[in-house]
């Protein structure tokens, strides 16, 4: 399956959650917000949703600064 992420082109293996693609990115103890499909997905509902070919899918994490 192709999705892109953050822009670029990505394939990822059979049935993939959010939660799914955010482990293998290393980003679980990080601060961030994913977005699929311009729409916002809450943490809580990282585990029930799974990607699908074609999705547009954004990651951003806080950064802290003073």
């Amino acid at each position: 399956m192709q999705i892109q992420l953050n822009g670029e082109m990505t394939s990822l293996e059979g049935d993939t959650t959010i939660h799914d693609l955010v482990t293998s990115l290393g980003l679980t103890q990080r601060r961030i917000a994913v977005e699929v499909n311009e729409e916002i997905v809450p943490r809580s509902q990282h585990d029930a949703i799974s990607l699908t070919d074609g999705d547009r899918v954004e990651i951003v994490h806080a950064i802290g600064g003073g």
